[in-house]
């Protein structure tokens, strides 16, 4: 049984004992004095201008959160249409009124202009 695990159990040591061997070098070797420019905030290549106390409109935590939701439950799509003959008829029409409410829900969403970036 336990020779089963021994590869895995070799690449986790192996790998921890890498990791560990770098971040000990990188402490013993690497430089030690702090530059201000590192410490300040950064974003795709130019420095960011948003200052402390800076909000975010609700407009991009509503975004954010419907394409969680949405993205969520189009993964839970994915095992249906994997194994859709094994599950036969019922899950197919389960599929569609799950995908018609999906639909609904996106319609009433868009609607109400909660997709509007304002």
């Amino acid at each position: 049984m336990i020779r089963s695990y021994l590869p895995a159990l070799v690449f986790v040591v192996l790998g921890s004992g890498v990791g560990i061997a770098f971040a000990v070098l990188n402490g013993l070797l690497g430089r030690k004095r702090a530059v201000a420019a590192k410490s300040d905030p950064y974003e795709c290549g130019l420095p960011s201008d948003v200052q402390n106390g800076f909000r975010f409109g609700i407009s991009f935590y509503l975004i954010a959160m419907l394409f969680i939701l949405f993205d969520i439950e189009v993964l839970f799509l994915y095992p249906v249409a994997i194994q859709l003959e094994a599950f036969g008829v019922f899950a197919l029409v389960e599929t569609i009124i799950f995908v018609v409410l999906l639909m609904v829900a996106f319609v009433y969403v868009w609607r109400r202009g909660a997709l509007e970036w304002k």
